[in-house]
């Protein structure tokens, strides 16, 4: 029996049982349509931001990128995250397939990273909102205007998240059909005035690779990121995969309709695409009233990013707190059954970087996202190859080999848009990982000497494997800590309590 112990780790919470936490305090789990919508804002939330696409690279490139590019990166990532979030159906997500494959130290460093990133990520969502804006309001343009808008829209839309995660996934649905519908109104208005000749515009003299790679990478990453809810979710087992598949093919459909309509409709100036810009296609499309309703569209779809987003940092802050990785504050849940502390951390990232450009924050973001994405690539083979008996509600259908080849198209892609980031985006990313690499031990630290309240156990985490275990009735186990249970021979034992050795 294997065992990953550090002495700077602890236990989850006492409470936790197999694969439900009753921390959340008996409130509703998110059920199939909601999980769908969150995915979906987790990753896209919709066409806006892909403008810049067609800038960099023309209507072919774009194109091209929306329709490959998921073959290569979404499809992959999304059945990696359907195996392990069933795998592993508790809050914290990636940070528990880290840790299983390679030890708590790795999985901090991971929870880090992809923390960070998502903070970054979601300071994007108010920018936008008040980037389609200024193409009817200039006064949003710039000064105390858009400064004190920003900060509005930022606490607001935190105390929305703050009042609980089944409320955030019912809104993410209404959001996403009210957010969908315009751009399904342009695909038909648009029909008649097609030219597909203009699809195949290209020239690779001017295309900015770095700016074609980030856009794409950006609007079509995130799929790992509902794992750290998992513990939040109804039959993690069977709603996962499931809302997975339905997630990746309305992303592609959301962004592949508008990008043939805009491109192939109206006449072309690809220096004008540029975030915001399907307002005006929707101008020249089908006038005034369509404009305003994209603009709309654009402000309940960035409220729906925002949403998914600090849900998905909140709960992964609140998973790492009940492993012991961080201070048990993160893992206090309000009435509600959200991680209030957690929730206000993420908060106030957001506002220390909405004062970043839009290209600025996409490439610091991307660059985190990608180590992160490396390491949870490598977790994901080393535990096919290390723990092939490991309890897998749903698995990728390929053997080991194959799986290994399966995630190489993805890492390729994930150095060649490392490599084009700018110096100061490797600078900056730089100073994050030398951080985390300082502050495990610091928190290990306050632990030894209890500066800080962190949670305590005395049950061990265990990671079941099928050899010689009855299936539960959502065949599904998951993470146990429930002493009733017997470890088997081959389960995986991170024992947060730094005891050594095997069993």
């Amino acid at each position: 029996m294997e065992e990953y112990s550090d002495e700077t780790q602890a236990q989850p919470n006492e409470d936790s049982s197999k694969h439900n936490k009753p921390g959340n305090g008996g409130l509703p789990k998110l059920s199939m349509l909601p999980l769908v919508a969150l995915i979906f804002y987790e990753v896209s939330g919709g066409p806006f931001g892909i403008e810049d696409s067609v800038r960099a690279g023309g209507p072919l490139l774009a194109l091209l990128g929306f329709i490959i590019f998921p073959f290569i990166w979404s499809v992959p990532e999304a059945l990696i995250t359907a195996e392990l979030a069933t795998a592993f159906p508790e809050n914290g997500g990636y940070v528990l397939w880290i840790s299983a494959a390679f030890g708590p130290f790795w999985g901090f460093q991971e929870g880090l990273w992809k923390w960070c990133s998502g903070v970054i990520d979601n300071a994007l969502y108010p920018v936008l909102f008040l980037d389609y804006l200024k193409h009817s309001f200039p006064v949003f343009t710039g000064g105390w205007t858009r400064i004190s808008t920003l900060l509005g829209i930022t606490f607001s839309l935190t105390y929305l998240n703050y009042r609980g995660l089944t409320i955030v996934g019912f809104a993410a649905v209404g959001l996403a059909i009210f957010s969908l519908i315009p751009f399904a109104v342009i695909g038909v208005l648009s029909i008649p005035r097609l030219k597909p000749r203009q699809w195949l515009i290209f020239d690779l003299r001017k295309t900015d690779w770095r700016g074609y790679f980030n856009s794409l990478f950006w609007n079509l990453n995130y799929w790992d990121k509902a794992s750290t809810l998992a513990g939040e979710v109804e039959s993690p087992s069977k709603t996962f995969p499931k809302a997975l598949m339905f997630a990746v093919i309305l992303v592609v459909s959301s962004y592949l309709i508008p990008l043939l309509a805009g491109t192939g409709a109206i006449d072309l100036s690809t220096s004008e695409w540029s975030d915001g810009y399907f307002a005006e296609v929707a101008m020249l499309i089908g006038g005034a009233w369509l404009k305003w309703w994209i603009q709309a569209a654009a402000a309940m779809s960035n409220m729906g990013l925002f949403e998914a987003e600090m849900s998905g940092d909140a709960f992964q802050l609140l998973g790492m707190s009940e492993m012991g990785m961080l201070p048990e504050i993160f893992s206090r849940r309000s009435k509600h059954g959200t991680p209030t502390f957690s929730i206000i951390c993420s908060a106030t990232g957001v506002i220390v970087l909405s004062w970043m450009s839009f290209q600025e924050i996409l490439e610091f973001l991307n660059f985190l996202y990608c180590i992160g994405m490396l390491l949870e690539f490598a977790a994901f083979v080393w535990l096919r190859i290390k723990h092939p008996d490991l309890q897998r509600p749903y698995k990728v259908p390929l053997n080991t080999f194959w799986v290994t080849v399966l995630c190489i198209p993805p890492s390729v892609l994930l150095i060649i848009v490392m490599c084009l980031a700018t110096f100061k985006t490797i600078i900056v990313c730089t100073i994050v990982v030398i951080v985390g690499f300082l502050l495990y031990p610091c928190i290990g630290y306050m632990k030894a000497r209890e500066c800080l309240k962190f949670a305590k156990s005395e049950k061990e985490v265990i990671v079941p494997t099928s050899e010689g275990h009855e299936q539960t009735e959502e065949d599904t186990i998951g993470l146990l800590t429930d002493l009733s249970y017997e470890p088997k021979e081959k389960d995986i034992i991170i024992d947060f309590q730094g005891k050594a050795g095997k069993e």
